[in-house]
């Protein structure tokens, strides 16, 4: 193997953690895509700046983040805030965060397959929907520091940023966080899948969908359960109206069909991807996919995807 290759080849290597550290960056899974191939194309061309082979992660890094802030740069967006929702509940505080239609699903598959543990706190959904509030520099930082656990100096060094810079940008980030993440998400812990409790609630809401029975989903819904369904700015908040919206689609003469659910993992939280055979078909097709959040024992938020995004999770293309 000639040097060319074998440089080639140790790149690689870090593929999978270069794209998930581009997907915190965009919160996109496509635009994370282009990064990394972006980033090895500058890793080519600036090979000869690697001076020593052990820090060749972190230099990759380097590259994939300012990558990461050039595009950013050259497509700059923010989070826009809520519309009223296409049906609400009377009396119930709607959410705090604003709507991220850029927002795409991980599949876990591909979390796993990364050489560090990806930890659930640092890739669920309501995580990367929180750190696209932070300005893209604000948003490195947070990265570096407290989810890859790179030092100060690493981090001013790999952004070109001084010490004091990168705690100043660190001090403002943090407060953000907490303004927009869940109320009890830090409770939630460091895990790196979904919870039996949380596994046990998808397989109640999964039967509910299958059996086409609306009455079985407040068994399983908290009172200010809100849906969203990006990149559409369509959302629904509270339990009543989401059981409202769902029940013509399930029962009755405008029903959509016979559903089938397969489970799914996605961005550490349960998920189910759903198939309709519509009257008159002889296969179930694909159709949505909802990411649940689960908060003490309850569905609090339901995050639904098209059928785009099937393929990247392997799932078939009919049933």
């Amino acid at each position: 193997m000639t040097a060319v290759e074998d440089f080639g080849v140790r790149v690689e290597e870090h593929r999978r953690e270069l794209h998930i550290h581009c997907y915190r960056m965009l919160g996109s899974f496509d635009e994370a895509e282009d990064l990394v191939q972006e980033t090895l194309l500058r890793a080519w061309r600036r090979r000869d700046t690697l001076r020593e082979e052990s820090g060749l992660r972190a230099w990759l890094y380097r590259i994939a983040t300012n990558a990461c802030l050039d595009h950013l740069r050259a497509h700059p967006r923010r989070p826009q805030p809520r519309s009223a929702p296409a049906a609400a509940d009377p009396g119930i505080e709607p959410p705090v965060s604003d709507a991220v239609p850029w927002l795409q699903p991980y599949p876990d598959a591909l979390l796993d397959a990364a050489d560090a543990a990806i930890e659930r706190e640092t890739i669920e959904l309501a995580f990367l929907v929180t750190i696209q509030h932070l300005p893209p520099r604000q948003r490195a930082v947070l990265i570096l520091r407290d989810v890859l656990g790179w030092s100060a100096q690493e981090t001013a060094e790999s952004l070109d940023l001084t010490v004091a810079a990168v705690k100043s940008a660190l001090q403002r980030a943090r407060p953000t966080l907490r303004e927009h993440l869940p109320e009890r998400r830090l409770e939630w812990g460091a895990v790196t899948e979904p919870t039996a409790e949380e596994r046990a609630i998808l397989r109640r809401y999964m039967d509910a969908v299958e059996r086409g029975d609306p009455s079985l989903l407040p068994g399983i819904l908290r009172a200010d359960v809100w849906q969203s369904m990006p990149p559409e700015p369509i959302w629904i908040l509270g339990r009543e109206a989401f059981v409202a919206g769902w029940t013509p689609a399930m029962v009755g003469p405008e029903a959509w069909g016979d559903w089938r659910l397969l489970p799914v993992r996605a961005n550490r939280q349960p998920a189910a991807a759903a198939y309709l055979r519509r009257p008159g078909e002889s296969r179930f097709s694909p159709s949505w996919m909802g990411i649940l959040r689960v908060e003490d024992g309850l569905v609090s938020q339901i995050t639904t995807y098209g059928d785009e995004v099937f393929p990247r999770f392997g799932l078939p293309a009919a049933l």
